[in-house]
């Protein structure tokens, strides 16, 4: 039916100003992929100075590294989630997952009707 009710959730945390939300998620995720956060951007065809700018305005309003990076050299460098990035991607996925489970349910419940008139 091209008229199904759906629901889309999209989560985003604030301290004093916006610091986290699904772009940064999926820029983290990407550098896990990636081991670099030039690569990540680059996957999600972003400029890398859009990438870099989003990990320092998200670390400013968290108060946390999120990445660990390390420059040039014989291997080359790159970047690795920090614990604390670690952590909060951990709990972000989690929140979202339960938050759309719960959204779902809630859907359908305050919802049921939708449908009667078609």
């Amino acid at each position: 039916m091209e008229n199904d009710l759906h629901l889309v959730l999209s989560v985003r945390l604030f301290t004093d100003r916006k610091c986290f939300g699904p772009g940064v998620a999926q820029l983290l995720h990407a550098v896990e992929e990636h081991h670099s956060l030039r690569a990540a951007a680059q996957s999600m065809e972003m400029a890398y100075s859009k990438a870099w700018t989003i990990m320092k305005n998200a670390e400013r309003g968290l108060g946390v590294k999120l990445l660990s990076s390390s420059t040039g050299g014989k291997h080359g460098g790159g970047a690795a989630l920090t614990e604390e990035g670690r952590r909060i991607l951990t709990a972000y996925d989690s929140y979202c997952r339960k938050l759309r489970a719960y959204g779902q349910e809630l859907l359908a419940e305050e919802f049921s009707f939708y449908g009667e008139w078609q």
